[in-house]
């Protein structure tokens, strides 16, 4: 699921979708903010994303499921990560299993942890 063109806001493109999936990107976004609450929320690539220190997260709805990136190089987390791995190791959470938000927390954190040593810099696009 994509909206037809890029929203101004994550507001804007969470509304854009039907009440079941906002439901899921709001969790998500929520969960996200506890995780980093001095991160600076903004669209980018046309996606809601977190930045603090470079990228954090981006996360999007499609039609089968929830993508975040991304990817995630904390090696202690990528057992848990193993089954939602996608194409060059972004997340896939499909919408037809419940989505593991605690996950995404620890993904978030991570990725906060990383940005902080310098090293989520290289990680500026989905």
């Amino acid at each position: 699921m994509s909206t037809p063109h890029p929203p101004a806001t994550v507001d804007a493109y969470i509304a854009a979708f039907p009440p079941e999936i906002r439901l899921i990107l709001e969790r998500i976004r929520q969960v996200a903010r506890e995780a980093a609450p001095q991160a600076e929320e903004r669209i980018s690539y046309g996606m809601p994303a977190l930045f603090q220190d470079g990228v954090l997260v981006y996360f999007a709805a499609f039609k089968q499921h929830i993508g975040v990136y991304p990817p995630v190089a904390d090696a202690a987390l990528r057992p848990q990560l193993a089954r939602y791995a996608g194409p060059k190791g972004n997340l896939k959470f499909p919408l037809d299993e419940p989505i593991p938000y605690e996950l995404v927390g620890k993904v978030v954190a991570a990725r906060l942890q990383d940005n902080a040593r310098g090293r989520g810099a290289r990680a500026a696009g989905p």
